[in-house]
């Protein structure tokens, strides 16, 4: 069983006209892996990302997330489990422009009573990782979009979550920020063993996974594996990408 397990997981969206979002999507993510989730723009990747953070519930189909079903969780059992045990990091980075960089990295601590000096420890630790020590104190809208994506990376994942969900991390970076951001979360998932799951429509990003999953249509499509280089695996996923803009039948689901 891996860490994240999506059994047969359905959404459909009741109106005046219903929309199926996502149709019997099963995905297994392993402890240490880093999975990339790609698709076209209404594909269903989005959606999928909110079932496992626990955003929104299936229509039907179950959640596991190391050996626990979230959704069938109280909401004050839920809002503890979300804190715990996932880490986030958002296109828009999310921090507090109150708060200094170190306030911002510790934030998930305070609300868990962690005492001071095992606080200061863990933000030490990770900050010499994440190349960020030297703008602690400063505040956010002190610091460039590469370091203040850095700080959001800190406080995802300060509290040692089971599973780490990033959504868009590099859509609001320049190129060379965005490469740096993306050597960060491999470096960290490396090192640290980090479980990570990457949504994200941009090709370079995607290339640092270790595989990658396609969705079309609220269906799973393709899945490729990196294998030993990441300039191969990035023109594969130009290529599946390429053939995703074309009819369901122009690509057979084969493991590349």
């Amino acid at each position: 069983m891996g860490i994240l397990n999506v059994y047969d997981v359905s959404k459909i969206y009741k109106g005046d006209v219903s929309y199926t979002a996502l149709s019997n999507i099963d995905l297994k993510i392993n402890k240490g892996e880093f999975v990339g989730i790609m698709g076209p723009s209404g594909s269903g990747k989005t959606t999928l990302l909110n079932m496992i953070s626990t955003i929104d519930t299936p229509t039907s189909g179950e959640v596991i997330i190391d050996g626990e079903s979230p959704h069938q969780l109280p909401i004050n059992q839920l809002a503890l489990f979300r804190r715990r045990e996932l880490g986030f990091v958002f296109q828009s980075f999310n921090l507090l422009n109150t708060l200094t960089v170190k306030e911002n990295i510790i934030l998930p601590l305070t609300l868990d009573g962690v005492p001071p000096q095992e606080m200061n420890q863990r933000v030490a630790s990770i900050a010499g990782k994440l190349g960020i020590t030297d703008i602690l104190n400063k505040r956010t809208y002190e610091i460039s979009g590469g370091q203040a994506q850095r700080t959001a990376i800190a406080r995802a994942i300060i509290h040692n979550p089971t599973l780490l969900l990033a959504d868009e991390p590099t859509g609001n970076l320049d190129s060379q920020s965005a490469s740096d951001v993306m050597e960060q979360f491999s470096k960290l998932n490396k090192e640290l063993g980090t479980t990570m799951m990457l949504v994200t429509h941009d090709a370079m990003a995607a290339s640092y996974c270790d595989r990658i999953v396609f969705i079309k249509d609220g269906k799973l499509y393709n899945e490729i594996y990196c294998g030993d280089s990441r300039k191969v695996f990035y023109q594969k996923i130009l290529d599946v990408l390429s053939l995703l803009g074309g009819r369901w039948n122009d690509f057979s689901a084969v493991r590349v």
